[in-house]
């Protein structure tokens, strides 16, 4: 079904009226000549859709992908053609690894100065080609409703990713009368009943069963309906690679997630297991433990793998059941796998002692290791991390917006704070350093009635910070703790482990962070001990305004459970 046109439009009104059709409400931009008249229809709408200009083009796609995120929706960024696609290919990265629905519209050259290599010339089919699900560029403007409608399905359908559109700046001036397409549908796979009935025969034979949950284009209701599944039958459930937002940290059933610095024996366990239900999660390299976890191709386990593309299904680890299923549709249809109670219960609570009788015991346990987990190591250093982030953990609110960036920093937040729906957690599963900051403000513009904190080290946030200019302008209020060790420290621990003695070009003469924020306009602060950090986040809050509290931590304490000195130590003497 379209919608019939009424009036003679450029190319450029017709795209702006197109991200109204498909329900874009914010977007994202570093302006540029090459979409001038895409600019000047966004004027024109200005009060349905919400234009955040940033001062880079990678924290234009980085706030494009944390509203992909955090809706399900595509997020929409606006750059510029060569050097403005160029810094946005990071972006674009990151949203595909993450499976994050992204839309990016790239201003390009004249058609008529093609393959002259003229100012700026890129081939974006080419260069994009790697890292998006689809490329094209609109040479028609009477097609502009075609490519943008199929720009936003295929976006969003399946494994959800980016595509990008080029958009040539002569067509853009074109007028034609075209009409407008149909709102986009995504589209996601449901199980099978029979896939239902062989999962529940997988799971009552089981005798140390664990659930694995990631993935993207989650709703809170499917969150909820997945926990409900895994209590009911006592699963050990784990998260993926920075998706613990995905089930309560506190249910019983939790036992941490498989990111870089997991819970000690829990990599073990998953060895263990002799089913693994993997819900929504590729079961990449970092969630598997470079493929060691589960042995690929042919997993040392039963291993049933739901996800929303088939093609992804087996092409690591073989399965002995694939389900191809988006994780809302597979969440509803658990409903149907309560576990049969035993039957001489007579009340709800003996029958729910009854369902998995064998491995309660190792649910327990793996959950017991995690609450032991969250005990702060020991250090005698004057900024204890550990012990300042259980204190924040009890402050935060259930519905607080938790950033990362990336880098050895975020093994504080990830191990300390509790994470669970309503509240959310957005962290780069691609590693892309300066992701923080970005999708931080982009968090707070779109939730400003929520507490939004961003965990960034001193290396990332100076690839990005500058954003904070761009958060003042437009009303954002995140706070953001900067861990500043004055190193590129994941490296420098690389360096240690495997050149011991021999660092390099990992050392930082850092600003002074405090003023610098001040500068943009920001509260800001530094903290030194332990005692100082809560009572400057609370002042924080406090100030209604973009915040950064500078940390100054130790380069030595180089993880939450490990130094420089014991990686040193733990190297094989030649």
């Amino acid at each position: 079904m379209t919608v019939a046109p009424t009036r003679a439009r450029t190319g450029g009104q017709v795209v702006v009226d197109q991200l109204v059709v498909h329900g874009v409400d914010l977007a994202f931009c570093v302006p540029g000549e090459s979409y001038l008249a895409v600019l000047d229809a966004l004027y024109d709408v200005r009060d349905r859709i919400r234009l955040v200009h940033t001062r880079h083009e990678a924290g234009a796609a980085n706030m494009a992908e944390a509203y992909g995120k955090l809706t399900g929706r595509p997020g929409v960024a606006l750059v510029t053609r060569g050097p403005g696609a160029c810094h946005a290919a990071i972006g674009v990265h990151t949203a595909l690894q993450d499976s994050t629905p992204m839309v990016l519209l790239v201003g390009q050259i004249a058609r008529g100065r093609v393959d002259r290599e003229a100012f700026q010339e890129v081939d974006y089919r080419q260069m994009f080609a790697p890292l998006a699900k689809w490329v094209a560029q609109i040479d028609q403007a009477e097609r502009v409703p075609e490519y943008l409608a199929r720009a936003f399905h295929v976006a969003t359908s399946g494994r959800p990713g980016p595509v990008v559109l080029a958009l040539p700046e002569d067509m853009l001036g074109d007028t034609v009368t075209v009409p407008d397409a149909a709102p986009y549908l995504a589209v996601q796979p449901g199980p099978d009943p029979a896939d239902l009935a062989r999962l529940r025969g997988l799971l009552e034979a089981a005798e140390r069963p664990m659930l694995i949950v990631g993935g993207s284009r989650w709703t809170d209701a499917a969150c909820a309906q997945v926990q409900t599944f895994a209590e009911a039958w006592d699963l050990a459930t784990v998260a993926a690679f920075r998706r613990m937002d995905l089930i309560d940290n506190t249910s019983p059933v939790y036992a941490g997630d498989l990111g870089i610095a997991p819970v000690p024996s829990l990599r073990t366990r998953l060895r263990e297991a002799d089913l693994v239900i993997a819900l929504g999660t590729r079961l990449g390299d970092i969630t598997t433990a470079d493929y060691t976890t589960l042995a690929a191709p042919d997993p040392r386990t039963a291993l049933v793998h739901v996800y929303p593309d088939p093609d992804e299904i087996g092409r690591v680890f073989r399965p002995a059941l694939g389900i191809a299923a988006g994780p809302v549709a597979f969440a509803a249809a658990l409903a149907a796998l309560r576990p049969h109670p035993h039957p001489q219960a007579q009340a709800q609570a003996q029958a729910q002692a009854q369902a998995a009788p064998r491995w309660r015991a190792w649910t327990q346990a793996a959950h017991a290791d995690y609450l032991a987990s969250l005990a702060p190591s020991p250090y005698d250093g004057a900024l204890d991390m550990g012990r300042a982030l259980a204190d924040l953990r009890a402050y935060l609110p259930r519905v607080a917006i938790v950033v990362l960036d990336a880098g050895n920093h975020t093994g504080w937040p990830m191990r300390y704070l509790s994470y669970g729906r309503p509240g959310r957690l957005l962290g780069p599963i691609s590693g892309a350093m300066g992701y923080g900051a970005p999708a931080a403000i982009a968090a707070s513009l779109m939730h400003p009635d929520r507490l939004v904190v961003c965990f960034a080290g001193d290396g990332g946030f100076l690839m990005s910070g500058q954003e904070i200019a761009a958060g003042i302008q437009h009303g954002a209020r995140p706070i953001l703790l900067i861990f500043n060790n004055a190193s590129y420290s994941t490296i420098r621990m690389h360096q240690e482990r495997d050149y011991p003695g021999r660092s390099i070009a990992t050392d930082l003469v850092n600003p002074d962070f405090v003023a610098l924020a001040r500068a943009y306009g920001a509260h800001a602060e530094r903290v030194t001990r332990t005692a100082e950090l809560l009572p400057a986040f609370e002042r924080a809050v406090a100030a209604g305004t973009t915040a950064l509290i500078e940390l100054q931590t130790d380069v030595e304490r180089i993880t939450t459970r490990g130094t420089l000195a014991s990686l040193r130590a733990a190297r094989p003497k030649p």
